[in-house]
């Protein structure tokens, strides 16, 4: 049995910008915004942190700036997915020495790779660093799949702690969990997945919406662990078309509009990802209204 990273609500936060650059003063109110809300752990520069834009200097910088800043209040876990395995590695190496809790590591996109090639991949880099791994399975976005049988074989590695499951295919899940057991932990890498998967025994959600309310994600994955889900339930339905607009465009397109339009001044997305089109906007707007946030 491998003791999970965290439990409950975690949030993959955006990146800040200014034009080119981070705006650490404003990572730092997002970082407070997300103690106060109850949130376990942030992941910084996962795919809702733009870390595809982001130069290795850059990334290491925000994760040691991260895990500064949270001073122990949370777990820190940083993103090291590359679809250059010895990136992957220099990632991974500088965010244990940056003192993270943990690494996110997705499958390799474009060039893509076979099952066996994703076990040596991942293996590859947690043979070399002493700090727990999840694994982080989006075919959506990368193309390719983590299947449950490849989970079953890298189960085994001690480094390898569990899964950040953003599939949506709840049949892979449940195969997963039937052949892996205790042997890695699974998180919900999608909002609307959260409840079901954590009735089927994941141990919480990856979130994007948490980034605008994150006591919302909170107390749903609390009353989940309670086994409480008609009020985990209750709470969701509130917000359920809330966390299908956050997606109505490429992530993270909408929370990143979504934050500015609350007047949070997150600042600009970077290339190729771009502005909404009109008529999203006013889908998320009224959205937001829907469930009381209040926009500038």
């Amino acid at each position: 049995m491998k003791t999970p990273i965290f439990t409950g609500a975690s949030t993959a936060i955006v990146t800040p910008f200014r034009g080119n650059t981070i705006d650490y003063n404003k990572m730092a109110e997002l970082i407070e915004m997300q103690v106060a809300g109850g949130i376990s752990a942030i992941i910084v520069c996962g795919t809702t942190g733009e870390n595809a834009t982001q130069p290795i200097s850059e990334h290491e910088e925000l994760v040691d700036f991260c895990v500064k800043k949270v001073a122990g209040r949370m777990k820190v876990v940083a993103g090291v997915g590359s679809n250059d395995t010895m990136t992957s590695v220099a990632l991974a190496t500088s965010a244990k020495a940056s003192g993270a809790d943990g690494i996110l590591m997705v499958t390799p996109y474009y060039n893509k790779t076979t099952q066996r090639g994703l076990v040596q991949h991942f293996t590859t880099v947690a043979d070399r660093i002493d700090i727990p791994m999840i694994l982080y399975n989006v075919p959506s976005r990368t193309g390719i799949g983590i299947a449950a049988d490849t989970y079953k074989i890298l189960s085994k590695h001690p480094n390898i702690n569990g899964i950040k499951e953003a599939s949506g295919d709840f049949s892979l899940f449940s195969r997963t969990r039937a052949l892996v057991g205790d042997d890695l932990n699974i998180w919900s890498g999608n909002d609307d997945n959260t409840i079901p998967m954590m009735a089927m025994g994941a141990k919480g959600v990856i979130s994007v919406a948490s980034n605008i309310v994150p006591q919302v994600l909170t107390d749903i994955c609390d009353l989940c662990m309670k086994n409480d889900f008609k009020s985990a339930c209750d709470i969701y339905y509130k917000y359920a078309d809330l966390f299908a607009t956050l997606f109505i465009e490429v992530n993270p397109i909408p929370i990143k509009t979504a934050m500015n339009l609350m007047g949070m001044e997150v600042g600009n997305l970077r290339l190729p990802l771009y502005e909404m089109a009109p008529e999203n906007l006013e889908k998320l707007k009224k959205s937001m209204t829907d469930v009381g946030l209040k926009l500038k």
